[in-house]
């Protein structure tokens, strides 16, 4: 009777244990809102991440698509959480406020938002920023691109004096400028005598003026083209112009198979699941979360061999592991100036309260301090070399 009662006991403590693992593995039920659908560049590189965070944890998961940047995104997320969402996700920056919004009338569900920048001073435990180090993936695109123009000196096409590059950007926003800036540095690490002319159709997508923009871009003298823009405007004008493109958020070499250099995107994957992980597991999501090259959530397509210069693929491991072992830094105070003079200290807006206040130092130790304090860019410096066309 001993030995059965212990039987017994050991089963209970078993099932006790059982019990407790059960209760402490929650069932997820993923929201998504993304600004377009799988035509922007953009939001079909979050599309892809998403199916693929979710079909690998496999949990359940609903997609909102073509949701702009107003009150859609607030019913979208009650939405969600009327049809059992506990985590919802969205992928705009101008969705934040909704987000917020929403994250304060569902205390229960958490929200989680690509390129924001409250998180960390709303107060709201539920709601979340991510981003990833996507200054470092331009700069190594901006490498491929300096290679290009140099080849194309070499080859006696223009001079130095003549290496001017052009970008397409959306909005002359904090996020658009420290891409075009990485990447501008990126070009100049390789190809000292760039210089870079922006264009803004002030919108996240829009073929036509993005088309325009590449277009007015090539007719202005720039040799080379790249973008902070969603559809395939800038790409498709380099092919019919004969220009080499450096594309954003995926490989548009099926398209433009004669310019397609090379693209940078961030990989979304690696923070879908994390959350999706913290949810089971009834763990905290950070308020802020910085991806970057080494967990794999910056990345570089495939370079195209038949645009690209001889070697771009070794030169850009090369920079890759400096940037990994910190040898190189994207923003390194000594490589740019404004104004002719090289910056020593500049206080950035980090802490958003809506003001456009600065009010950190994010210089120090020789380097412009991107992304180290909080997961959106801030870097919104006009640094000599890039000619602003509009804004």
């Amino acid at each position: 009777m001993k030995k059965f009662a212990a039987v017994l006991l050991a089963l209970a403590v078993l099932i006790g244990c059982a019990a407790v693992v059960s209760a402490e593995t929650k069932d997820v039920k993923v929201g998504f809102i993304f600004l377009h659908d799988e035509n922007s560049t953009y939001d079909l590189n979050f599309l892809n991440a998403a199916k693929e965070a979710c079909e690998a944890k496999g949990v359940e998961y609903i997609i909102k698509t073509n949701i702009d940047e107003g009150e859609a995104c607030y019913d979208a997320a009650a939405d969600l959480v009327d049809a059992g969402c506990n985590l919802v996700f969205a992928d705009s920056f101008g969705h934040e406020s909704y987000m917020i919004q929403a994250a304060k009338e569902f205390p229960e569900v958490e929200f989680c938002h690509a390129t924001g920048t409250q998180a960390h001073t709303v107060g709201l435990a539920n709601y979340h920023n991510a981003f990833a180090s996507i200054y470092e993936g331009r700069f190594m695109a901006g490498v491929a691109a300096g290679l290009k123009l140099n080849e194309m000196i070499e080859n006696g096409e223009f001079t130095a004096e003549e290496a001017k590059v052009g970008y397409v950007g959306a909005y002359p926003y904090a996020e658009v400028k420290s891409g075009y800036t990485s990447f501008f540095l990126g070009v100049r690490y390789i190809c000292p005598s760039a210089t870079m002319e922006v264009t803004f159709t002030n919108s996240w997508y829009d073929e036509a003026l993005e088309k325009e923009g590449a277009t007015k871009l090539i007719n202005n003298g720039c040799m080379l083209i790249s973008q902070h823009a969603d559809s395939m405007g800038a790409p498709t004008a380099c092919e019919d112009a004969g220009v080499p493109n450096v594309s954003y958020n995926g490989s548009t070499v099926a398209a433009c198979p004669n310019t397609f250099i090379v693209s940078s995107r961030i990989n979304w994957a690696p923070y879908m699941q994390y959350i999706i992980e913290c949810v089971q597991n009834g763990e905290a999501i950070p308020a802020d979360w910085t991806g970057d090259i080494e967990n794999n959530a910056v990345m570089l397509s495939e370079i195209n061999e038949k645009a690209a210069a001889a070697g771009t693929a070794e030169k850009i491991e090369e920079v890759k592991a400096g940037l990994l072992d910190g040898s190189i830094k994207v923003f390194d105070a000594s490589t740019f100036t404004v104004g002719g003079e090289n910056l020593t200290s500049y206080l950035a807006d980090v802490d958003d309260m809506g003001d456009f206040a600065p009010e950190t130092e994010v210089i120090s130790d020789g380097y412009f301090h991107e992304f180290e304090y909080r997961s959106a860019p801030y870097f919104d410096i006009d640094i000599d070399g890039i000619n602003l066309l509009g804004a």
